[in-house]
C-alpha cells in the first residue's frame, strides 16, 4: 500500500502546476528539535479532496495513517486528518485556517484525540 501512496505523490509532484479541484495525495513530515536535540517526527500519508468556495476561496479535507517516530523509540502508526479553508479577502490578502487531529495511540479511537489548529493571514507582493 505504501508503495502506491509514494508513487502517487511522486507523480503529483512532477505534474503541471495548475490548481485543480478534486482528489489528491499529500505526504508531509513534521520534525521537531529542542535546541540541537532531535525529538522526533510525524509523517502523514494522506488522501484528500479539495474544491472551490467561489472565485477566491477554497476548502480541503484529508486523512490517513501517520507514522510517529519519537527519538529513541520504535515508530508507530496512528491516524490523522485535517480540514482547512482559504478565503480571499482582497486581490493581495487572504486568510486561512486549519483544524487537525491525531489519534493518541495506534487504534482509530476518537475519545482521546490530539487536536490542533492554525489561523493566518497571507499578503502576496
Amino acid at each position: 500500500m505504501f508503495k502506491s501512496v509514494f508513487a502517487a505523490a511522486a507523480a503529483l509532484s512532477v505534474s503541471a502546476g495548475a490548481a485543480v479541484a478534486g482528489p489528491y495525495v499529500n505526504v508531509e513530515t513534521n520534525a521537531g528539535w529542542a535546541g540541537d536535540d532531535y525529538t522526533g517526527a510525524t509523517t502523514d500519508l494522506h488522501v484528500g479532496y479539495e474544491n472551490n468556495l467561489g472565485e477566491d476561496s477554497s476548502w480541503y479535507i484529508q486523512g490517513g495513517p501517520a507514522i510517529v517516530s519519537a527519538d529513541g523509540e520504535e515508530a508507530e502508526t496512528r491516524y490523522s486528518g485535517k480540514v482547512g479553508v482559504n478565503v480571499g479577502i482582497t486581490e493581495r490578502v487572504s486568510a486561512y485556517g486549519e483544524l487537525s487531529a491525531l489519534t493518541a495511540d495506534t487504534e482509530l479511537a476518537f475519545d482521546d484525540l490530539n487536536v490542533g489548529g492554525k489561523l493566518g493571514v497571507k499578503y502576496t507582493f
